[in-house]
């Protein structure tokens, strides 16, 4: 495992670090977590040499936390730094802060939280969070030594984060950011922004919500034409990586073998690694995957539940699914299975609940219906 430098806090933490918003559940669900193999999967990677975990109060119906205070008992929480998450949408005054926080703490069975951040952070949410005083309250959880590290997660344009990340004294930000991303949010501005102040910057998103895992025909055959083989999981991390900025690059492993494969890859990277063909062949590769792409969701779910019952994420993921790889629609078991559950776009209402929550700003409603179109129905 390669460490990298945290910028201005004179500290190092492991290039890959473990997302556990992403673990599979049994049948039940995508909320359910089978709790003993999300607590195999996170003591693997932390034996492997990962030493950030990243987590927060909303994820998988709010249990991700509680799983990972199971997982780091038995002296695996003195290994690792914990970063979790306070969501506007549940604080409203001081008290609520307070109460969250203490709650946070009992679920994840600790003392402290290492980096605690101001969950996706938006212009209109910022104001918000100044409104309540949560810039202050984090100070005074710093000066308590109940954080160690003030922090937020960004989902806005490069104009707010320059307003927010100048509005505030930040410890570290977490941006999403990918091959694909490079003028999207903070995007490459963001992160040069800041690699000048010193704030290490924590990437999530890196494989956007899993599309880049899996090469459609038109991208693999530039992969493949390259001298040098490399799975498409690597080539985005090993692009991630090359940027010095980068303090860590979060990875929702679901299976031990994903970990296992991060913990290679994560073993052959550096800052400027990449060579001028490398960095072309990646140009290139963005320009291939947007020919073919629909929509830019990645299936964070933060749209669901749908009021009336709209498999939204599901219907993106089959959407962008059939037109990467050139499938048929009436052959895919996941549309099947949307249809069958009643959870098509035929039941979108359009109240609109699913675009107020949507980080990457999508105009769901509208897409919806186009997707359902494109698949035949």
């Amino acid at each position: 495992m390669k460490y990298r430098s945290f910028g201005k806090l004179g500290i190092t933490g492991s290039a890959f670090g473990l997302g556990c918003m992403r673990f599979n559940g049994p049948a039940s669900g995508d909320s359910s977590i089978d709790e003993q193999k999300a607590i195999s999967l996170i003591r693997h990677a932390i034996d492997g040499g990962v030493t950030y975990i990243d987590t927060a109060y909303v994820y998988l119906n709010r249990t991700s936390e509680t799983v990972l205070g199971k997982a780091l008992r038995d002296g695996y929480r003195d290994r690792v730094t914990i970063a979790t998450k306070m969501p506007i949408d549940y604080v409203h005054s001081r008290a609520d802060m307070e109460a969250l926080f203490e709650e946070e703490l009992r679920k994840l069975q600790t003392d402290h939280i290492d980096f605690y951040l101001m969950h996706a952070v938006n212009a209109e949410r910022w104001e918000r969070f100044k409104a309540i005083g949560a810039p202050e309250f984090f100070e005074e959880l710093k000066q308590k030594g109940k954080i160690r590290y003030k922090c937020f997660s960004f989902h806005d344009d490069y104009p707010a984060f320059e307003k927010i990340i100048q509005d505030n004294d930040w410890d570290m930000v977490q941006i999403q950011y990918n091959f694909m991303d490079i003028n999207y949010q903070a995007g490459t501005k963001g992160l040069e922004l800041d690699g000048r102040l010193g704030i290490p910057v924590v990437i999530m998103e890196g494989l956007l919500g899993g599309r880049l895992a899996k090469a459609p025909s038109n991208v693999q055959a530039l992969y493949d034409l390259f001298p040098v083989r490399r799975s498409p999981v690597e080539w985005a991390f090993r692009w991630l990586c090359n940027h010095p900025e980068v303090a860590v690059v979060l990875s929702g492993c679901n299976e031990m073998e994903q970990v296992d494969e991060n913990l290679r890859i994560f073993d052959t990277v550096e800052p400027n690694i990449m060579t001028p063909a490398e960095l072309k062949l990646m140009d290139d590769v963005r320009e291939a995957y947007l020919s073919r792409t629909k929509i830019g969701c990645t299936d964070c779910r933060y749209c669901m539940p749908c009021p009336n019952g709209v498999n939204i994420p599901g219907t993106f993921a089959v959407w962008n699914k059939t037109s990467l790889y050139n499938t048929d629609p009436k052959e895919d078991n996941d549309l099947q299975g949307i249809i069958n559950a009643n959870a098509g776009a035929d039941h979108c209402i359009g109240c609109g609940a699913c675009e107020a929550q949507c980080p990457q700003h999508l105009n769901i409603i509208e897409s919806l219906q186009s997707a359902w179109q494109d698949l035949g129905l």
